[in-house]
């Protein structure tokens, strides 16, 4: 499947999330890209966990790709992470918020330090 098709299968299934604090804790490296990461974990755990698993581990809404998933996908790079962190989240009929241009920065930030090489997604 090309990058594109998985990116947008990702947004399908996270689009109907709308989240508010909580999450799974943080990598332990998850400070590595400093302040942004920072922000971006804060901004994570208000609005995305509680469909997202923020950190590692499983998210609280089956249908919602974990953080961690969505950074290990074949592919995905911070090129290809921040416009679709732009365009997949920004419904507000669906996820009833927008990012704004500095929280996709901070968020992308934060979820690259997730990013893992010997990362095997979870069997259901």
């Amino acid at each position: 499947m090309r990058m594109t098709a998985v990116l947008a299968l990702l947004g399908f299934v996270a689009a109907g999330c709308v989240a508010a604090g909580g999450g799974a804790a943080p990598p332990q490296d998850y400070g590595k890209a400093g302040a942004a990461s920072t922000r971006g974990l804060a901004f994570a755990r208000a609005r995305c966990a509680g469909c997202h698993a923020v950190g590692i581990g499983t998210s609280p809404r089956r249908e919602a790709p974990s953080f961690e998933d969505v950074v290990n996908t074949p592919g995905l790079t911070p090129a290809t992470l921040k416009p679709w962190l732009r365009d997949s989240h920004n419904y507000p009929e669906i996820m009833n918020f927008t990012i704004a241009p500095e929280q996709i920065d901070d968020l992308a930030a934060y979820m690259l330090t997730l990013k893992d090489p010997s990362y095997r997604p979870p069997i259901y």
